[in-house]
């Protein structure tokens, strides 16, 4: 099983827990008499600001840790690093937090994917589908990518590689379009699942964010509920910029997933938690690589263990 957390070459990031410890050792006398200085509790604080864990979920895991430290519960490295993991889960398992995709009751169920240029829509689509497919599902990839050149030639290429069903406009033809179109193959084809691409687009744009909601409303004039699921794909590497990204393409369509790529070392992996908390929307997928199989179901257990992992 790949690790969540990508290592650069022979000289990996230091990790949190690494500076956390760090952290630790310079008062650690202070833990084992059952508390915990102020200096300390503002460096503690200031640690996960700058690993992207977003205020909220900073200060309850800061006083999670004086609380169990007052108490005599953290006496030991490895109990500091087990209070930090279990806040961190909790945290990511509080709210609507289920990571499965949903499905309809009746096929095709309607995915639409969307996200800023860059932040690997196209690349997480092919792994999807390969991994749908590899379940058993039928599946039709969808071109609503007009604007970037070269779109959909990308997305026809992932459709090949995956072997699953691909309809494509041409560059410049109305996204909306294409997505119904898409919709219609998909349902003609007997299809279980019709994943839509869109056009990357800066979350600060109004236009494309109105183009955007026009698929979203298509889509349901096309098939009843439809899109079931709206996934968000987040770069994982910019830390607090996921987050403004995040409640801005939310309050212009209802973001039902999360999809976090491009994870690169865990001493910023705390953004994962503070996009999740501040929409309460679970996160579905982490990107761990370029291959097709590089894609793992998020699981906040697991998470939270590699992101405390030495």
């Amino acid at each position: 099983m790949a690790r969540l957390f990508k290592r650069e070459g022979d000289t990996p990031k230091r990790s949190l827990w690494q500076r956390v410890k760090d952290l630790a050792r310079t008062d650690f006398g202070v833990l084992l008499r059952g508390g915990v200085d102020p200096g300390s509790l503002e460096a503690l604080e200031a640690l996960l600001l700058e690993a992207d864990f977003g205020v909220p979920t900073t200060l309850k895991l800061v006083e999670e840790v004086e609380r169990l430290a007052k108490r005599g519960a953290i006496k030991t490295e490895d109990e500091f690093r087990d209070a930090l993991r279990v806040g961190v889960r909790d945290a990511l398992t509080a709210g609507r937090s289920d990571p499965s995709l949903h499905y309809a009751a009746t096929a095709p169920t309607v995915l639409l994917v969307i996200g800023v240029n860059g932040a690997g829509k196209t690349t997480f689509i092919g792994k999807l589908a390969t991994r749908l497919r590899g379940e058993g599902r039928k599946v039709l990839v969808g071109a609503g990518d007009t604007f970037r050149a070269g779109a959909i030639d990308q997305l026809r290429v992932w459709a090949e590689r995956a072997g699953v069903e691909f309809v494509g406009g041409k560059p410049g033809a109305d996204p909306a379009a294409v997505a119904f179109d898409a919709v219609d193959a998909a349902a003609n084809r007997g299809c279980d699942v019709v994943i839509i691409d869109t056009a990357g687009r800066l979350h600060t744009s109004h236009d494309l964010m109105t183009e955007l909601q026009k698929v979203h409303r298509v889509l349901g004039k096309r098939l009843a509920g439809a899109p079931h699921e709206v996934l968000l794909v987040l770069d994982g590497t910019i830390g607090q910029n996921a987050l403004a990204q995040a409640r801005t393409f939310s309050a212009a369509v209802p973001v039902t997933g999360l999809v976090v790529t491009k994870l690169d070392g865990t001493a910023k992996g705390g953004v994962v938690v503070a996009v999740h908390e501040a929409l309460d929307v679970p996160v579905k997928f982490v990107g761990v690589g370029e291959k097709a199989g590089d894609l793992e179901a998020f699981d906040a257990e697991r998470y939270a263990t590699e992101l405390v992992a030495s």
